[in-house]
């Protein structure tokens, strides 16, 4: 029987195909155990297999809803190695550029090696799971056969660099930046200089400044278009950032050069990679992305050490090699343009025309948005899109990062066609970037730090909105609403209009799914600003807690008022104090339905402490105390809206110190209110012994509370105040998990029969 590897030996870049042969070899090593485990971990993260989660114990919504049948594997349990059951293939799709050729080859491998569904991802990516790993060679190399890489996709290196998927046909870019990013991405991909990073490095380009585009302002590396007249001549280059990044604490881009000559572009990424290699944190993960090298340098410094590197580097041809075809750079229509004309139109037509177009800067030309509930798309949905394309616009096809698939050079004439043709295959919803196209990460699904599930809250709301989509006030309408099934925001919940991350609490001796809604991030403007966590919902109400908000944004609104200004106009205390009755928790005998997750009917708890004679639910202090933190902190925001940053800095303080003792408070310590000791105390009795740890962050929140005991600012600034309020709200989740774990170990201890020859 032939290979994949004899077959496509002919068909892959030989440098792609020894990487491979390199990576197969060091699986059998594993296999033998002849290769450390922590080193084929990184190994297999740099090719883009992760491990997923498997207690979920059923898929949510749209294609994943129906029955599927996976490789191998109990999925309700999960999987003690790589080989005991399927994980995740991440596979990079530079810039979101893709072929109809690479469709049907993704359709091809999703049947053959996964649950035979894509899921395209919030950074332009497509991701396979339940993909065994033995199959991941010949994954790789039919992959490679048709361009695509899954090199870097995950681990500390590049990732995909992502553009605005309107680049080449905007309307107001400055120019193209597709060749651009295309140069970046292989430039930087596998380059010496970037294999020695202490964590992943995300770059990103935009065409203009203002829309939301490559969202600059929250990537390490950041490129906007910008042009500049030079004695009559233009010349093009980008106003350049680093240091941007959400995750659990966001934080905002810092101008580096307001103009970057175009062939400066190349040197200037391998010298800031250069740098960021030399002196980023090694150790400590949870310092170690370029932002915080940003931030404990200063732009200024960090500025100055990447020009002097960019001085002692030696000439490198690819810094204008990958760039030579760029002022030749065209995108091919497949078709002559023609206008919509008076055809008769498919029903249902208006609407998605109203959403899922978009005019070209080419006049008569097109692009034509295909929504993807929760970016999910079927196999033989990826053929039939695949088979759309070669019909009317070719192989200028784009995935974004609000998880859809765009048409591009679509022949306005075409669209009631193209319409028809997307009826068949059920994607023709309209919404696309309306309040509808709900973003979600992964979540409980399949992530293993996924709290609560952010797809099956995600599936609901869009369900809903769906349903009335054609009565939605237009100021609502464009609304986005962005979803995380943890505090990483791998849903992107700070940049949107309406964000929420998963979390839990413990009612009584249960779980309850919660959500924190999060207020105040701006999409626009690049990813504009961050918004802040107003609260935790139980995630049965986050609807209840949508309609309330989007029903009195129109109902009081001035004219033309954003939402934004319309929430700093309302006040965080008054929607607070309008949303209260929601955050309230009925007991389990009166209502049942809130201690499980969307999606999913099973009980949300580790287990069942037992109910006790008393008719009230029992309430330990701890909790008392971590809810008077809830609310330091929710104070704190307050003083931060009203510019009073020194007391919202002691207030976010303040409500570390006051988690940090209700957990000493357990240990039947009655710890003084003295910031020295309650940390002295902390740190010896949860930290130390990492009792703080969960499994994932592994005690990094608790040293937001060491840093800020240790170094307080000596300049209050309203981003040094947000990103510690940030910093706070997660300490005090920590908090509250650690409580959790407490509670569980000494109900376990109490339910536990005493051993032979012992007294109870």
């Amino acid at each position: 029987m032939i290979t994949w590897k004899e077959k496509l030996t002919d068909q892959i870049d030989p440098e792609w195909a020894r990487e491979i042969d390199i990576f197969e070899l060091q699986l059998e090593q594993r296999k033998k155990d002849e290769l450390d485990e922590k080193i084929f971990a990184e190994t297999r993260l740099r090719r883009g297999i992760y491990g997923q989660r498997y207690d979920n114990g059923q898929r949510h919504d749209g294609i994943r809803s129906q029955e599927l049948h996976f490789p191998s594997g109990d999925l309700t349990k999960g999987p003690e190695t790589m080989w005991d059951a399927p994980g995740m293939q991440r596979i990079k799709i530079p810039f979101g550029g893709l072929t109809a050729e690479q469709m049907d080859v993704l359709a091809d491998l999703s049947e053959e090696y996964s649950d035979g569904i894509l899921h395209v991802t919030t950074r332009q990516d497509f991701q396979l799971h339940f993909v065994q790993i033995d199959d991941t060679p010949s994954l790789m190399r039919r992959l490679a056969a048709v361009g695509i890489t899954t090199r870097e996709a995950c681990g500390n290196g590049v990732r995909n660099v992502t553009a605005c998927p309107l680049a080449g046909v905007c309307r107001d870019e400055a120019f193209d930046v597709t060749p651009y990013a295309e140069a970046c991405s292989r430039f930087l991909l596998g380059h010496p200089d970037t294999q020695d990073f202490g964590r992943k490095f995300k770059p990103a380009f935009s065409g203009c400044q203002h829309h939301a585009c490559g969202l600059v302002s929250m990537h390490d590396f950041g490129a906007i278009a910008v042009t500049r007249n030079n004695n009559g001549r233009q010349e093009r280059g980008f106003e350049l950032y680093v240091g941007g990044g959400l995750g659990a604490v966001p934080h905002q881009a810092k101008l580096f050069d307001p103009f970057l000559p175009e062939d400066e572009l190349l040197p200037t990424a391998q010298a800031i990679s250069r740098v960021f290699a030399r002196l980023g944190e090694k150790t400590n993960r949870a310092r170690a992305r370029i932002k915080f090298l940003v931030v404990q340098l200063g732009i200024e410094k960090f500025r100055e050490l990447v020009l002097e590197e960019r001085k002692t580097m030696p000439e490198d041809p690819g810094w204008t090699s990958y760039l030579s075809d760029v002022s030749s750079y065209r995108e091919q229509p497949l078709k002559e343009s023609h206008s919509l004309n008076g055809e008769q139109r498919p029903e249902g037509f208006e609407p998605w025309y109203q959403t899922n177009v978009y005019q070209q800067k080419q006049p008569g030309y097109v692009v034509a948005t295909i929504s993807l509930p929760l970016g999910d798309l079927s196999a033989w949905q990826t053929r039939r899109v695949a088979d759309i394309a070669r019909r009317f616009t070719g192989d200028n096809i784009r995935t974004t990062v609000e998880q859809n698939i765009l048409l591009r050079w679509v022949s306005e004439a075409d669209l009631p066609d193209l319409y028809r043709e997307l009826q068949k295959i059920g994607l023709e919803a309209p919404g696309a970037g309306t309040i509808v196209d709900v973003v979600a990460c992964p979540g409980t699904d399949t992530c293993k730090l996924g709290i609560a599930s952010s797809r099956g809250l995600a599936a609901e709301i869009r369900k809903r909105l769906a349903a009335k989509f054609l009565e939605i006030d237009e100021a609502v309408k464009n609304l986005r609403i962005k979803i995380s099934g943890c505090f990483n925001s791998c849903g992107q919940h700070h940049i949107s209009d309406i964000g929420f991350y998963g979390t839990s609490r413990t009612i009584g001796n249960r779980k309850v799914p919660h959500f924190q809604l999060v207020l105040g991030g701006k999409w626009t403007e690049n990813a504009g600003s961050y918004g802040l966590a107003m609260g935790s919902v139980p995630a049965k109400r986050i609807p209840d807690v949508l309609d309330r908000i989007t029903e009195r944004y129109v109902r009081e609104r001035s004219q033309e008022q954003s939402f934004q200004d319309f929430i700093k106009q309302i006040g965080r205390k008054e929607l607070r104090v309008m949303l209260e009755d929601l955050i309230e928790v009925p007991s389990y005998d009166v209502s049942p339905t809130y201690y499980s997750d969307w999606g999913n009917p099973r009980e949300f708890t580790i287990g069942d402490m037992g109910t006790g004679e008393c008719a009230g639910e029992v309430v330990s202090l701890a909790q008392f105390d971590l809810a008077a933190s809830e609310r330091l902190v929710f104070e704190a925001q307050l003083k931060m809206d009203d510019g009073d940053y020194g007391p919202a800095d002691q207030l976010a303080y303040q409500a570390m110190l006051t988690a940090a003792r209700a957990l000493i408070k357990t240990e039947f310590l009655d710890v003084s209110e003295d910031p020295n000791t309650v940390v002295e105390e902390f740190r010896k009795r949860f930290y130390d012994n990492e009792l703080f740890h969960d499994k994932y962050a592994r005690g990094k929140f608790a040293r937001y509370l060491f840093h800020r005991h240790e170094s307080p600012s000596q300049e209050h600034t309203a981003e040094q105040v947000h990103r510690l309020i940030e910093e706070a709200q997660l300490f005090i989740e920590a908090a509250h998990a650690c409580n959790d774990r407490i509670t569980d170990r000494q109900a376990a201890s109490l339910s536990s029969p005493p051993a032979l020859g012992t007294t109870s």
